[in-house]
């Protein structure tokens, strides 16, 4: 047991060193209650010791350490090589931030930012990914700041997550598929689908749709000399899997602009002009990584 949690520790992520784990876990509990039962009468006369009571409440504070992860300890599971199974991965680093997506053994996704002269890893700027059909309809976010400001910070983000938020529920509303009530508001669209899995994991590569990935970065209560506060930037990039490639650079498409249209607010994009300044040096080159390990 102790070795299996040792590698487990150390090494990355491995269901087999896990399950190992685990089960040889069950068996030492097993082991321990049959000695309790075995033992019991013996075993009494150690509550006697108030070194038993100290025992107990160093396990429990322990426990709780451990389950509700203060800093500290966040800190030393971060030496771990076992990431987990987890889909993604948010990485702040001193010159950037990176951000690891794989939802499939033969997808890995690696969107990596390289930050500019104005990126401060202590004050980081607020971000959100998040991926669009080729209808502009966003149909998964993959990352945002973890933040009640980030709807404020991040405006494009914010509107595109909220049209898809209320085109899903009047879907259910109606037990309609996404799609089909989104049809009904604006006619049917080539390569509208909803479903992430159509565009990052296709059955069949042939006839796989084009997507574009987009990220939005803000720094809060930044000033430039044509306004109090620059707007956020907004980066994009096309990817095909009909034609994939590795490597893929995003380029900067703008900055958002609320107007209203019939008495609603509608977000869009404008050309970044003289209003802004510092905010270019948040990104300095933001890379597009993909993986796919292609059928045959």
């Amino acid at each position: 047991m102790a070795v299996s949690g040792v590698l487990a520790f150390i090494q990355p992520f491995s269901i087999t060193t896990i399950g190992l784990h685990a089960l040889t876990g069950f068996l030492f509990i097993g082991v321990v209650v049959g000695h309790i039962l075995n033992n019991s009468t013996a075993l009494k006369k150690y509550f006697k010791h108030p070194v038993v009571y100290s025992v107990i409440g160093t396990v429990v504070v322990t426990s709780a350490l451990f389950l509700y992860q203060p800093k500290p300890i966040k800190a030393l599971l971060g030496l771990s090589g076992n990431l987990g199974p987890a889909l993604d991965l948010f990485e702040l680093k001193e010159t950037g931030m990176t951000y690891r997506y794989s939802p499939d053994p033969g997808y890995k996704m690696i969107l990596d930012l390289r930050g500019g002269p104005g990126f401060d890893p202590q004050n980081p700027p607020y971000l959100a990914v998040w991926l669009e059909n080729q209808s502009f309809y966003h149909i998964k976010t993959l990352f945002v700041t973890d933040s009640n400001e980030s709807r404020k910070e991040l405006p494009f983000w914010a509107f595109k997550r909220k049209g898809w938020e209320e085109a899903k529920q009047e879907a259910e509303a109606q037990d309609l598929a996404l799609e089909e009530s989104l049809d009904a508001v604006s006619g049917a669209t080539k390569n509208g689908s909803f479903d992430p899995a159509d565009y990052i994991l296709p059955t069949d590569q042939n006839e796989s749709m084009p997507y574009r990935v987009l990220f939005e970065v803000n720094q809060p209560n930044d000033p430039s000399s044509k306004t109090e506060d620059q707007p956020s930037l907004v980066y994009e990039v096309e990817v095909d899997n009909y034609d994939p490639r590795t490597f893929q650079l995003l380029e900067l498409i703008g900055f958002p602009e609320a107007e209203e249209i019939d008495q609603k607010v509608e977000w869009s994009l404008r050309y970044a002009d003289e209003r802004i300044e510092s905010a270019f040096d948040l990104v300095d080159s933001a890379l597009l990584h993909i993986e796919r390990q292609v059928e045959k």
